[in-house]
C-alpha cells in the first residue's frame, strides 16, 4: 500500500501540494484529476521518488521512501513501471529492444530469459507480432502500448501512467482505457492514473482524488463522484464535457 502523509511541498515560496495525505489501496485504480497546474504530476514525483516533500512522508510497502538510502530507494523504485505521457520510447531501438531495455538495464537475466519475457509483455498488450518493427512503423496508440509492456516489464507492483491518452483519438483511447483495467485485473497491478480526462476516469478507476489549487479537494469512488454534489468538483467534470449525477 502507498501512503502519502501531510505532504507539502513548494517551489520558490509558492505551494504546490499543501497538507495532502492519501492512501492508495493494493489493486485499485486510482485517477488523479485536476486542471492543469494543480499538483497532480508533483504528487506523483513524489510518491516514485523524484522529489522530496518539504513535509510529510511518502511510504511504500511500509517504507518512508525519504529516509532511506539511494541502494535501497532504488530498490524500491523497481516497484514501479511508468507509462509516460508522451511514451518516452527511443526511436534507435525497435519496440523488441525497447521493452527489453529495463531487463538489460536492472536484471542479470539471460538473452533467452529477457526474449521471453519481452514476448509475453508485448503479447499482453495485444502486439504479439511488432518486436521487430521500429518506433516511427507504429501509430501513436500502438507506442502506447508498446511504452506499456515496458512498464509492466519488470513485473511491477505499481504503474503510473501520466496522461495515458494524451494525443490520441477517441477510438484509440478506448483502447488505452482497456489496456490499463486488463492490466489491473490479468496483472494484479495497482495503477495510478495522472488524468484530466473524466471519460477514461469512469471507465477504468475505483477512486477519484481532485488536486486543486495543491489540496486534495476530494476523494471518493466513481460511485461517489456520480452522486458528488460539489461545486468545484462538478464544474471541473462540466469542462470535461462529462455529465454525472444523472
Amino acid at each position: 500500500m502507498i501512503v502519502v502523509e501531510n505532504l507539502t511541498k513548494r517551489f520558490d515560496g509558492k505551494i504546490v501540494l499543501n497538507n495532502v495525505s492519501l492512501e492508495i489501496h493494493e489493486g485499485e485504480t486510482l485517477a488523479i484529476i485536476g486542471r492543469s497546474g494543480s499538483g497532480k504530476s508533483v504528487l506523483m514525483k513524489h510518491i516514485i521518488g523524484l522529489m522530496k516533500p518539504d513535509e510529510g512522508r511518502v511510504w511504500i510497502d511500509d517504507v518512508d521512501i525519504n529516509n532511506v538510502s539511494y541502494k535501497e530507494l532504488r530498490n524500491v523504485r523497481q516497484k514501479f513501471g511508468v507509462l509516460f505521457q508522451g511514451g518516452a520510447l527511443f526511436d534507435s531501438m525497435n519496440a523488441f529492444d525497447n521493452v527489453a531495455f529495463p531487463l538489460r538495464m536492472f536484471t542479470r537475466m539471460k538473452e533467452t530469459e529477457i526474449e521471453d519475457r519481452v514476448n509475453e509483455c508485448l503479447s499482453v498488450v495485444s502486439l504479439p507480432d511488432a518486436g521487430k518493427k521500429r518506433i516511427s512503423e507504429l501509430s501513436g496508440g500502438m507506442q502506447k502500448r508498446v511504452a506499456c509492456a515496458r512498464a509492466i516489464a519488470l513485473k511491477p507492483k505499481y504503474v503510473f501512467y501520466d496522461e495515458p491518452n494524451s494525443g490520441l483519438d477517441p477510438l484509440t483511447s478506448g483502447t488505452i482505457n482497456e489496456l490499463i483495467a486488463t492490466l489491473s485485473k490479468k496483472e494484479r497491478i495497482t495503477g495510478i492514473v495522472v488524468t484530466h480526462d473524466m471519460h477514461s476516469v469512469l471507465k477504468i478507476a475505483d477512486r477519484a482524488a481532485f488536486i486543486h489549487q495543491g489540496n486534495l479537494h476530494w476523494l471518493g469512488t466513481v460511485e461517489d463522484l456520480h452522486q458528488s454534489t460539489d461545486a468545484t468538483l462538478l464544474a471541473f467534470v462540466k469542462a470535461s464535457e462529462y455529465k454525472i449525477g444523472y
